[in-house]
This record gives C-alpha cells, structure tokens and sequence, in this order.
C-alpha cells in the first residue's frame, strides 16, 4: 500500500535556521532516504518551495486561482514522501524516524492510490 507522509512544520523556524543547521537537517533526513531507497520503500518525496510562493485553485467550475495555501494550521505543508509500506505500523515508524532527526515537525500520514493514465489504481 502507498501512503503520503506530509511534513508540517512553522515555515518561519525553518528559514531561521543557519545554512549550517539547515545543511545538517537535511544530511540527517537523507540519511534516512538513503535506507528507505535501499529498502524500497521510497517513492517520491520533495521539500516544497516557500509558502509565499503558492496559489490555490478553488471554487465552482473553472474556479479561481488565488495566491497562498491558505492553511487553517499555524504549520505549513513543507514537503511530503511517498512510502510503500505493507503495514500502518511500518509507515509509522518511518515517520518516527524523521520526526526523531526533525522533532518540531508534525507528520501526517495518509493512504494514496498512485494515479497513471491508462493503468490500474496502484495501491488498491
């Protein structure tokens, strides 16, 4: 089964932090991608760009592009990964791993089901 782990943090936290800190952070989280690769687990995983850079798409028909995510959070939607894990509990304790090298972030996980034109649901 697929799931998305989706990385929340404070967008603000993050850009205090040092080149040096943030160089750290991400030597440690793709220490992690690393091992997950090598399992093969790992699917796509990204570090979003800045929030002040996004624009969302709502409302009826066309709908209308408006700048901003607009979260309802005090954390914003930093990055994601996607995993394929047999289990909840092994998704779980991915996310463990990466909140234990990141512990202010927030982690959600969720099932996907991979999408590709012309082929069965990945993941049903």
């Amino acid at each position: 089964m697929f799931y998305a782990i989706l990385a929340y943090h404070v967008e603000d936290a993050i850009k205090a932090l040092t080149p040096q800190e943030d160089a750290a952070l991400m030597a440690d989280l793709l220490e992690i991608n690393t091992r997950l690769r090598v399992e093969g687990t790992l699917g796509p995983s990204a570090r979003l760009g800045a929030t002040q850079d996004a624009f969302t798409l709502r409302g009826p028909g066309d709908g209308v592009v408006i700048d901003g995510p607009f979260a309802e959070t005090k954390e914003q939607l930093l990055g994601l990964y996607v995993v394929d894990c047999a289990t909840r509990d092994e998704t779980v304790a991915i996310a463990r791993d990466l909140r234990r090298v990141n512990p202010t972030a927030v982690y959600e996980i969720r099932p996907i089901l991979l999408f590709t034109p012309g082929a069965p649901l990945a993941g049903k």
